[in-house]
């Protein structure tokens, strides 16, 4: 295997469940030690492409590879490359954090010499020292979180999939985690992660987005942003709120227009409209408007845009 060898190939991978196509055609690589964001809407078919990656699901159409291996012909010898955390990650709740461990380093068949040493990175990556004789069923999520990535890791794999692995945990322990991820990867492991939160897509090193089994964009965050959004990005404190927004999304010169918490937020054309017009205007429609924020624009009003032309039919 050479040094040029790519974690990840996948070219024209395509899952049909009889007359639904789950994922369409999709074709992309991931660099070595790259954070590879796979993002999109529930049905999108982020997991079925994992479940295909890891062999798990076999495709109708199209191939992929790990490390240059071909992951449909040879399934066993991608085993020990990948790891695979899904959103529910079986995780023993009877035994304790070590026994949980030392089952998972027989599953993915830790040499016994090694598995010691194994097991201590792990506690130590994960910040798990103190809690090795705690009953799983009684760590928080973010514990639990941390075991199940550490069950995942246990056998060193160049490449791990992460399958919405910060679904309903609180925010700091999402924090943590991303810590975690980023130190893997300074590591060497390369880091293919699903999420449907738009400000942990941000630290992904790119990102591609999956809408109805298409692969509609791919890009860096910041190539993502530069490409789609053309303008300023305003928010507005407007009352009646939602009347706003939706007089918005038909207003000429303004290319977006959406509800975020509480305020319109709107990705517009700076030289056609001012903080002072577009309230005058707002106005002779009979919308009051308190305040106009300029904010940074980010990859939600991206793939915003980009579900809307996906449920519109628009070309990207």
């Amino acid at each position: 295997m050479s040094d040029q060898t790519l974690p990840l190939e996948v070219n024209g991978l395509t899952k049909k469940f009889g007359d639904f196509t789950a994922v369409d055609h999709v074709t992309f690589t991931v660099e070595p030690g790259e954070v590879f964001g796979y993002l999109g809407p529930n049905g999108s078919g982020k997991t079925t492409t994992i479940r295909m990656l890891c062999g798990l699901l076999t495709p109708n159409e199209g191939t992929a590879s790990v490390m240059g291996i071909d992951v449909f012909k040879h399934r066993e010898e991608i085993k020990p490359l990948i790891g695979y955390m899904s959103q529910k990650f079986s995780l023993y709740d009877d035994l304790t954090v070590l026994e949980n461990l030392q089952f998972y380093a027989g599953v993915y068949d830790v040499p016994e010499a090694e598995e010691k040493s194994r097991i201590d990175e792990i506690l130590h990556l994960a910040g798990l020292e103190q809690r090795t004789s705690s009953l799983t069923v009684e760590l928080s999520g973010g514990w639990r979180q941390r075991l199940a990535l550490g069950c995942a890791m246990i056998h060193r794999p160049k490449l791990l999939f992460l399958d919405e692995p910060t679904s309903g945990v609180d925010p700091v322990a999402r924090r943590e985690f991303w810590d975690l991820i980023y130190q893997m990867a300074a590591g060497g492991t390369t880091i293919f992660i699903t999420t449907h939160y738009m400000d942990e897509a941000e630290h992904c090193n790119r990102v591609a987005f999956m809408y109805r089994s298409k692969l509609m964009a791919l890009d860096t965050p910041a190539g993502l942003k530069s490409k789609y959004l053309h303008g300023a990005a305003w928010d507005l404190a407007a009352t009646p709120l939602l009347e706003t927004v939706d007089e918005l999304s038909h207003t000429e010169g303004v290319a977006q227009s959406s509800l975020h918490g509480d305020r319109a937020h709107v990705i517009l054309d700076s030289d056609k409209w001012t903080p002072d017009n577009l309230t005058q205007y707002l106005a002779g429609k009979g919308f009051t408007v308190n305040s106009v924020e300029t904010v940074q624009s980010t990859l939600e009003d991206v793939f915003t845009l980009l579900a809307h032309r996906g449920k519109t039919g628009e070309m990207v």
